[in-house]
C-alpha cells in the first residue's frame, strides 16, 4: 500500500472490483496508467484486472518471467487489454520487470524511497510507457489520494486537470467530457488556422502591383503556430 490505512476512492472504470485494485495495489495502478494511452480510461484501468484473471496471478516476478508470447495472446484474447496488445503487453512485462529487480517485488517502494519529487518523477518517467508528463500526474494521485508528499512535489504536480482530480464516476465522465471539448476546440482552431494566415511573399506579390506588400514577408515566415493540446 501506498500509505497505511483505507484506500482511496478511484471510480475509474465501471467495475467495482476494478477499481478496488488499482487503488489497494500499487503495481495495479502502475500498469492502470502504463494502458491509459489511445484508450478510454475505464478500459484502461480495467486492464489490470484482466491480466490476473487471465494469468491468475498480478505478482511483478511471475509476470515478468512469463513467456512474452503467452502474455502477447493474454491481452489480444477477447474482449483484448489494450487496442495494441503486443506493444503494451511488452511494455507492462518492463515494468514488472523493473519493479521485481530494483524494487524488490514491491512498487509502492518507487515512491517510498523517493528522497525528493524530483526523484520521483524520475522513478516513474523511467518506467515503459510513462514519459514525464505522465509521471507528472500519477505524481499528482499520489499526492493527492494517498498522501504521498516528498519535498518538492508541488512543483511536479500539474496544475491542470488530470486524473488526480478524479475519484468518482460522475467526476470521471466529466472529466472526459472535458476532455473531448477541449480537443474539439484545439482541432477547430487548427482547422482555422491557415484561413487567418497573412499572405505569403508570392501571393502577395501576384495581387499587388509587383512590390511585396509591406510586412507580408515576416507575417508569413514569422507565424505563430497554433498552440498543441495538452496530453
Amino acid at each position: 500500500m501506498p500509505r497505511p490505512g483505507p484506500a482511496p476512492v478511484l471510480e475509474w472504470t465501471e467495475d467495482p472490483a476494478a477499481n478496488r485494485l488499482i487503488a489497494e495495489d500499487p503495481l495495479a495502478l502502475l500498469v492502470g496508467f502504463c494502458l491509459d494511452q489511445q484508450f478510454p480510461i475505464e478500459q484502461a484501468f480495467l486492464g489490470p484486472l484482466r491480466i490476473r484473471e487471465r494469468l491468475g496471478t498480478l505478482d511483478p516476478g511471475r509476470l515478468a518471467a512469463t513467456d512474452p508470447e503467452v502474455l502477447a495472446v493474454v491481452f489480444r484474447t477477447p474482449p483484448a487489454i489494450h487496442r495494441f496488445p503486443r506493444s503494451m503487453a511488452e511494455r507492462v512485462q518492463g515494468i514488472c520487470r523493473i519493479v521485481a529487480e530494483t524494487y524488490g517485488g514491491d512498487a509502492s517502494r518507487l515512491w517510498r524511497e523517493a528522497g525528493t519529487a524530483v526523484e520521483l518523477h524520475r522513478r516513474l518517467a523511467a518506467l515503459p510507457g510513462f514519459g514525464s508528463l505522465k509521471a507528472r500526474i500519477v505524481t499528482g494521485v499520489l499526492v493527492r489520494r494517498y498522501g504521498v508528499t516528498p519535498p518538492g512535489w508541488e512543483q511536479v504536480v500539474p496544475d491542470f486537470p488530470t486524473l488526480a482530480d478524479v475519484t468518482t464516476a460522475d467526476e470521471r465522465r466529466a472529466y472526459q467530457a472535458a476532455k473531448r471539448a477541449h480537443k474539439a476546440a484545439m482541432r477547430a482552431q487548427a482547422a482555422e488556422g491557415p484561413a487567418h494566415r497573412a499572405p505569403s511573399r508570392a501571393t502577395a506579390t501576384k495581387r499587388g502591383s509587383g512590390r511585396t506588400a509591406p510586412g507580408s514577408e515576416r507575417g508569413s515566415a514569422g507565424a505563430r503556430r497554433t498552440p498543441a493540446s495538452r496530453p
